[in-house]
Order: structure tokens, then sequence, then C-alpha cells
């Protein structure tokens, strides 16, 4: 087992563990970012043009009638941007949570793979002592013997 394989697969799991943020991550963020500031823009420039006149007619009609809808319409506004907000801080937690679910999963894998040769390095390590005992025959398994062909005699 190559013991520098081992160390630098491990370090690859430490540095994806420290939660870095992949240049992606972060080119995605902020496209979502822009689309959401030319939305809002977009949105601001809407109400610009159109909340004089809902103004003056407010005020023609009574700001007590005019006032109601259009602060229903800010609330909703705000709600719909508050859930929206919400919904993704939550889907960023279950991404991330998610992620670091993968890493843990790769670092199990990680740590069974090289348990594993360990474990068979052992092996034939305990093996390679049994054949090495003066003698020239090594008991393996269920007492079967094991003779070098170079001490066989030959017919």
């Amino acid at each position: 087992m190559d013991e520098s394989a081992i160390g630098r697969a491990r370090a690859r799991l430490e540095q994806a563990a420290d939660g870095r943020v992949e240049p992606g991550d972060v080119d995605a963020a902020l496209e979502r970012a822009r689309r959401q500031v030319e939305e809002l823009a977009e949105l601001a420039a809407n109400l610009e043009s159109t909340l004089p006149g809902r103004v003056e007619d407010a005020v023609r009609d009574g700001v007590r009638a005019e006032a109601q809808p259009v602060a229903r319409q800010l609330a909703e506004v705000r709600g719909l941007a508050n859930q929206t907000i919400r919904r993704l801080e939550r889907l960023e937690g279950d991404l991330l949570a998610e992620r670091h679910s993968r890493i843990d999963d790769l670092a199990l894998l990680v740590d069974l793979i090289t348990s594993g040769w360990k474990g068979v390095d052992q092996r034939l390590a305990r093996m390679e002592r049994k054949l090495e005992q003066p003698g020239g025959a090594a008991a393996v398994g269920g007492g079967a013997m094991v003779y070098r062909m170079e001490e066989r005699s030959r017919p």
C-alpha cells in the first residue's frame, strides 16, 4: 500500500472538509444575485412609473380608500421577498449538509480501503514469516504443509 497516496487522499479530504467555496459555486451565486438585482431594479422602475399615478388617484379619491391596497401590495412583495430568502437559505443549508455528508462518506470509504489493505499486508507478512521458518516447510491454513521448490528432492 502506498502511504503517500493515502496521505494525498486524506489531505484532499481535509481541504474539501474545510468548507472552501469552489469558484463555480461563487459564480453561480453571483449570477443568481445579479438576476435578482435586475429583477428588483425592474420592479423598482415599474413601481416608479406606476406609483405617481396611484398617488394622484389616491389623493383624488381619498387617501384612506387607496392607501390600503398599496400597503397590501407592498406587504405582499415583502412577504414574497422574505419567502424567497428563506427558501434560498434552506437550499444553501441543504446543499452544504449534503456536501459534508458526501465528504464524510468519502473519508469513511478511504478509511475502509486503508484498513482492508493493512489487513492484507499483515496476513502476507505472517505468511512470509511462516514460510521463512527453518526446516523448509511451514504449516499453512488447516494443517497443510507447503514445501519450497528448491528444497524438494529430485527423483
